[in-house]
């Protein structure tokens, strides 16, 4: 397969028998913007849905006559058919609190969320009764298309969307989708700069995005006398008091440069690592820098990362009528996304207006760093976990019992 060149093959750890493709090209991002499925290409979820198993007990030689005529009873009733679905990744909703969150009932409703990615496949049946509103910066497409054979922003999408199966965590949500990054000869995704740039500006200019989601980055550069475009349009719209969620990185483990993705090393971007169901940093989530280039130190709340989420076999849509899992920091950023949703909508005072001058986003992410769950108590921040694990209710909670405002 043309698609699968190049690829190396890691065995699951749980699971010997199942593959996982790996992209090493897309490691280290190399001269390319990439989708941060880099590291770990996502796989098809089994088992395979509306499979019917026929499922039957024998119980002894002396019983065989009356146990043949219940089976022909049973295989002809269809009582014992069983239709399997995909599995779901249901720990990452708990262990993040959106199930706690949820009975307050708050979906997303009224917040304006912007991803710049590969673009949506709109044909699964879980997001075809949701409105995108589709930028394409690839081509020239009037509806919605994703590049590439992953389907990654359709992937990043259904986390945030998705009403069947395994149903998304906001729902409510107004949602825009820029397709940033095409498909390359291998049919992988990447894609320039620029393009990027171009696609932040429309989220803030056209689209007037309240959050845009990056689950994408580049290498940095930190011997560039001047920023690149991307940084110098995420900073102009934090500056306006939108909110920017970015992916921190998949290089982590031994090969990793200890710098967070660009354009995540912006102070104000909220940039997210990945953790698994067992509470731990996913081995290749990139570690942050506190040291700037220019040699001085990052203050709080904006050191890097600053939270990480349930990144590792995360459920979710694919093309057509399929639901993939996938890993990496592109995940844990749409649920920090998700997240921040649930709490424009309970708390529209933090929401961007043309008076915004970055102040509220200093103010939720002093919330954000205050309500995390840290994986050590006696460290105010890691390089890897930074202030801690996603808590969505926590974080409402902490919001609420604030006395003052960043409108004061």
């Amino acid at each position: 397969m043309k698609g699968l060149q190049d690829v190396e093959y890691l065995p699951e750890p749980d699971d010997l028998r199942i593959l996982s493709v790996i992209d090493p090209s897309a490691v280290g991002f190399q001269d390319q913007w990439r989708a941060e499925v880099t590291g770990w290409a996502p796989r098809q979820a089994a088992p395979v849905p509306n499979m019917r198993r026929r499922k039957f007990l024998l119980a002894n030689g002396v019983l065989f006559s009356l146990a043949v005529i219940m089976m022909l009873y049973v295989w002809n009733s269809g009582v014992l058919f069983l239709e399997l679905p995909p599995p779901n990744s249901e720990w990452a909703i708990e262990q993040s609190e959106f199930d706690d969150f949820s009975q307050l009932g708050y979906t997303g409703e009224g917040v304006r969320v912007c991803m710049v990615d590969t673009g949506i496949d709109l044909s699964n049946p879980a997001l075809s009764q949701f409105q995108v509103e589709f930028k394409d910066m690839i081509g020239d497409s009037m509806v919605p298309v994703d590049y590439g054979f992953v389907a990654h922003g359709t992937l990043m999408a259904g986390i945030l969307i998705s009403d069947q199966h395994q149903l998304g965590i906001a729902r409510g949500i107004t949602l825009a989708m820029v397709a940033a990054l095409g498909a390359d000869e291998n049919n992988l995704n990447s894609g320039s700069e620029d393009t990027v740039a171009k696609s932040i500006r429309w989220c803030q200019d056209e689209f007037q995005a309240d959050i845009i989601s990056l689950s994408l980055g580049g290498e940095q550069n930190v011997e560039m006398d001047t920023e690149g475009t991307s940084v110098s349009a995420v900073r102009r719209a934090v500056d306006s008091g939108i909110f920017v969620v970015a992916a921190a990185g998949n290089d982590g483990g031994e090969g990793d440069d200890g710098l967070v993705s660009v354009p995540g090393n912006v102070a104000r971007v909220i940039t997210v690592g990945a953790s698994d169901r067992s509470q731990e940093v996913w081995v290749n989530s990139s570690a942050g820098s506190q040291k700037l280039p220019n040699g001085d130190m990052r203050t709080d709340p904006h050191l890097k990362p600053e939270v990480v989420a349930p990144g590792v076999d995360i459920i979710s849509t694919g093309a057509g009528d399929t639901w993939f899992s996938s890993s990496g920091t592109s995940d844990s950023t749409v649920f920090v996304t998700g997240a921040l949703s649930l709490l424009l909508e309970a708390f529209p005072q933090y929401k961007p207006t043309t008076e915004s001058n970055g102040d509220c986003i200093d103010f939720v992410k002093e919330s954000l760093r205050n309500s995390s769950l840290k994986y050590d108590e006696l460290i105010a921040h890691d390089e890897h976990w930074g202030y801690g694990q996603l808590q969505v209710y926590k974080w409402y909670e902490d919001l609420n019992s604030r006395t003052t405002s960043c409108n004061e």
